[in-house]
């Protein structure tokens, strides 16, 4: 689908297109109701604005519309892609993963938030490592900046960049 399309389908549609892209219900009707869009890179920036203008209950019922890193199971077909590099994850930082993936949603109430696109098995595993020791209020700022970069990364499959 084209800019143009999106711009033109009626709001329960685009509603449902944008909760694609990312799972805050919130997030969804605010880029739904900002409409008409000129362009790919305006529509990016508009959802980074009302992404950021959230409160934190909408940033987790967007993570929790994600699939937990190296998860078997892919919520949708973005997230398989986007945790491809998983398919390589030797058995150990698999394993290593699985148990700190635990680790942290019991820390933090929540899955951990990696835009995983183009990482290695080992980077995703660091970053994890990393980010577990955060403090909490560190960490949630952290978890939606790179929920932010996927979202940022869907609205662009969502659309052909041809407007």
């Amino acid at each position: 689908m084209t800019v143009d399309e999106l711009n033109r389908l009626d709001n329960g549609r685009a509603r449902a297109e944008f909760l694609r892209c990312c799972g805050s219900t919130r997030w969804a009707a605010a880029m739904t109701d900002a409409r008409p869009f000129e362009h790919i890179g305006a529509m990016q920036a508009r959802g980074d604005e009302i992404w950021r203008a959230l409160r934190s209950s909408d940033w987790l019922e967007a993570f929790a519309a994600h699939p937990k890193i190296g998860e078997r199971r892919a919520v949708s077909a973005w997230s398989a892609g986007e945790q491809a590099g998983m398919q390589s994850a030797a058995d150990d930082v698999r394993s290593r993963i699985e148990r700190l993936n635990g680790e942290y949603e019991t820390r933090f109430g929540y899955i951990f938030i990696v835009c995983a696109t183009g990482k290695a098995p080992g980077e995703m595993l660091a970053l994890l490592e990393t980010r577990i020791a955060n403090q909490p209020d560190i960490e949630l700022p952290l978890a939606a900046e790179e929920q932010r970069k996927i979202t940022a990364l869907r609205l662009a499959k969502l659309v052909d960049q041809q407007t």
